[in-house]
């Protein structure tokens, strides 16, 4: 994402506030799904925080810095990156200053993913009142070994289900026998949009590109924050250390 920012040519804002000039960096149709939320989750921090109605020109890095501290001060040195990384690319895009001067990059610890053992996820897969979506999710990541934000990106009309697999940009998710048996049921009827989709309908405030909104249902794509705030709450019990695991050790084999 910081060589994106680097890399990005300076465009210039539409406007002279941050609403309007936040909303059109988003709109660009350069920014692919994964990126585009993550970009969308700053920026709509800053804006909550500075209000969409402040000039540029007050829009400056000590005023992220609160934001920042604020905001993600005691986040994980990799979400702390992500959001920094975002700032960036808006600042290069818009011709500001750098917004991320006063936010130093957070070392990021070297990724130490596990494996659930067999056992555990014999008991994940029968735990009581698993709910379908969560289900669906955690047997397809597992099956597939596919990186979480490649399933997360699936639309229903990428379904090849007599072919156990599904079209995800340049390449292919596959799934076995436990995610066909549950994929019937999760789609009930649907034919288009995201596959994986949120509790509720978003706000008018908050109302995603009609990549990532089910034209039937209303509702939102399911975000990785959200699959993986409730994977590690659910898993909790079956943990041994108490934490919760992670989506990516579902991969077999990591």
């Amino acid at each position: 994402m910081e060589r994106r920012a680097d890399a990005l040519p300076a465009a210039g804002p539409p406007d002279t506030v941050l609403g309007t000039t936040a909303q059109a960096f988003l709109e660009r149709d350069d920014l692919d799904a994964g990126t585009l939320r993550s970009y969308g989750q700053t920026l709509r921090r800053l804006r909550l925080a500075l209000g969409d109605e402040a000039p540029l020109g007050s829009v400056t890095a000590e005023r992220v810095a609160q934001v920042f501290a604020t905001a993600w001060g005691g986040a994980a040195p990799r979400t702390w990156n992500r959001h920094r990384a975002a700032v960036r690319s808006f600042a290069a895009w818009a011709a500001l200053d750098d917004l991320a001067a006063g936010l130093d990059r957070r070392p990021e610890p070297p990724a130490t993913t596990g494996q659930i053992p067999p056992e555990l996820l014999e008991r994940l897969w029968a735990l009581p009142g698993l709910p379908l979506r969560e289900h669906t999710l955690w047997r397809l990541l597992h099956e597939s070994a596919a990186p979480v934000q490649a399933v997360l990106s699936l639309n229903v009309e990428d379904l090849d289900l007599d072919d156990r697999r599904a079209r995800t940009g340049d390449t292919w998710v596959g799934w076995r026998s436990g995610t066909a048996r549950l994929l019937p049921d999760l789609l009930a009827g649907r034919t288009r949009g995201p596959l994986f989709l949120g509790e509720r309908r978003p706000g008018p405030a908050r109302t995603p590109g009609p990549a990532d909104l089910c034209p039937d249902t209303g509702r939102r794509r399911l975000s990785y924050e959200r699959a993986e705030h409730l994977f590690k709450q659910l898993t909790r019990p079956l943990d041994p250390t108490g934490q919760g695991w992670t989506l990516r050790m579902l991969k077999p084999g990591s």
